[in-house]
This record gives structure tokens, sequence and C-alpha cells, in this order.
């Protein structure tokens, strides 16, 4: 028997999305990415300096950091500044963002300046690290509207869009974009990472049960891609002008 999502969703259907742009005060770039009752604040700060290792090369970089809040689940988690170390986890989340917006970026008409990303889990309900992708990218997209609006770059280095969602199998049946209880009891579990025209940029999928098929594969990467195609007309609107 087929266990109902919640509020009757589709199998192939994206939880309710929202990109509310603006969401801080002080960052270059600020949204509030909303996948459900996931909810990922992502800020960009851009700073007009590289790291050491990149100086003199003429091109910029794009990082990012993320973390969970103590109570952004069910049961309070301390906070790793307070246990002295950054845990793998976040450490592998944080690479895994820096490396998904990078590929939305011209490194070299962006300058010696470098894009930090801190992606912040509010309120944790599954696809954590794909929310904070796809709202990431808006924020690193405003950051860099502000510097053609100023006038210290002719032309925006944004390349493409980038986005992400997680997809999994649950009772012989693939589904979009898994809610917590659902990632819990899923036989596969997968994260997708697509630019805007529909390439590749990572595919994360683990087998936590029995193996999966090709045929399998194949509609995840299928349902998986229409998501993202979703996501990114999301992205789009958010950064359409205010009336």
């Amino acid at each position: 028997m087929v266990r109902l999502r919640s509020g009757t969703r589709a199998a192939d259907a994206l939880r309710p999305i929202e990109l509310i742009t603006g969401y801080t005060k002080w960052a270059e770039g600020s949204v509030l990415a909303c996948f459900g009752d996931t909810k990922v604040l992502c800020n960009a700060t851009l700073e007009e300096r590289v790291p050491p290792w990149m100086k003199d090369q003429g091109r910029g970089w794009v990082t990012a950091e993320y973390s969970m809040l103590p109570r952004a689940t069910d049961k309070r988690n301390q906070r790793e500044s307070v246990q002295g170390k950054i845990g793998g986890r976040t450490h592998e989340i944080s690479r895994l963002i820096g490396r998904a917006l990078r590929t939305g970026l011209d490194l070299q008409r962006l300058g010696e300046r470098t894009l930090t990303l801190d992606c912040d889990v509010l309120q944790a309900d599954g696809g954590t690290r794909t929310a904070a992708i796809t709202g990431a990218w808006v924020a690193m997209a405003l950051a860099v509207q502000r510097l053609v609006k100023s006038r210290a770059l002719v032309k925006s280095p944004i390349v493409q869009h980038v986005a992400a969602v997680s997809l999994g199998i649950l009772d012989n049946e693939v589904r979009l974009d898994l809610e917590y209880s659902e990632d819990q009891e899923a036989e596969t579990d997968l994260n997708l990472v697509m630019t805007g025209d529909g390439g590749i940029v990572e595919i994360q999928g683990t087998a936590e049960k029995a193996p999966f098929t090709k045929v399998q594969l194949d509609r995840m990467l299928e349902m998986g891609g229409a998501g993202i195609r979703a996501l990114v007309e999301h992205q789009k609107r958010a950064l359409e002008p205010k009336a």
C-alpha cells in the first residue's frame, strides 16, 4: 500500500516554494528559501579581495558556509561552535553549495572579489541542502546586481541558473522533493543539482535499503529535471523588480 504524501501532494510535485528576497538588512544579497516547512536563510557577502592563494590571478571566488540552528529540528542540537569542531556533514554540505554556485558564475568576469554565501537552516523538514543551493543562487545574483548597478562591473558574471532538488524511492515509487518523514523511510535518497539549461552539476544518490535500477535512476533524473525547471522559474520571479 502506497503511503499518501502530506496534503495529497502528487509524487512528481514540489512542496510550496517561496524565495523571499531582501529578508535581512545588511547583506549584499539575502533570501529566505522556503521548501514547504524547510526554511533556509541565505545571505551573500561581497568582499573586494580573494583568498591568498588566488591573489593576482585576475579572477574571483565563491564559497559557502552551511549551518543548522539548534532548534531547527524537533530536538535541540548543540551548536558546533560549542563543540569546538565542524561536523563532517556540515563541512560536506558547505563544499557542495560552493561547488554548485561556482558553476553559475564566470569567475574571471567577477574580478578579484569573493562572494561568501552563508546558509543557515532556521527550520528543517527535509531537503535543507537543496533549498540552500536554490536560495543561495538568488542571493548571489542579488549581490552581483549591486555590482552592476554601481558600475563596478560592466557586465554581470552570472552565466546560468543553478538549483537543486531531492528525490527518493518510497514504496517502490519515485518521489520529488522529500519531506523529512519520507526521507527517513526512503529506500533510495538522491540529491540532484542542475543548471537552468539542463546540465547536471552533481548527483548524490544512495541506496538505503535495496539497490535501485537504471530505470528508476532515469525516472529520478527525468522527474528531478522537471523539478529544477520549476525552481528556476521561481528564481526568475524572485529577481523580478518589485512594483
